[in-house]
Parts: C-alpha cells; structure tokens; sequence
C-alpha cells in the first residue's frame, strides 16, 4: 500500500478520520485515512501518496 496514490472521499482533519479510495486489486477501494502531518486538512477530491500502511484498512496519508 506504500506509495500509492488516490483520492480524498471523506474529509480529513486533525483528530479526525478520513476517507480515501485507493486503486487495489484492479478495482478501487476505501481505505480509512489520517494525515501524516499534524494539524493538515484534506478537502475532498485532494490527490494523495499514502506513507503508512496499517492493516488490515488504514493508511497515513500526505499531499500529492
């Protein structure tokens, strides 16, 4: 999961879970998304690299 890229679909602020679909297995899924760095806000629709993986769906995220 390191290293991919996707989309924002749900909000992410500090001390709060976002979302993020993210291109798995031929198809795209959603994956539950806090930022890498405290205190940043995706909006929705942001590009993303994901930088932390942790199973079985949740990833740390920065801006792509």
């Amino acid at each position: 999961m390191i290293g991919k890229t996707g989309r924002v679909t749900g909000k992410i602020a500090p001390g709060m879970v976002g979302e993020v679909m993210l291109a798995v297995r031929g198809g795209s899924e959603a994956f539950h998304a806090y930022a890498a760095d405290d205190g940043v806000t995706f909006a929705v629709g942001s590009r993303i690299l994901v930088v932390e993986y942790f199973p079985p769906r949740t990833v740390l995220v920065i801006r792509l």
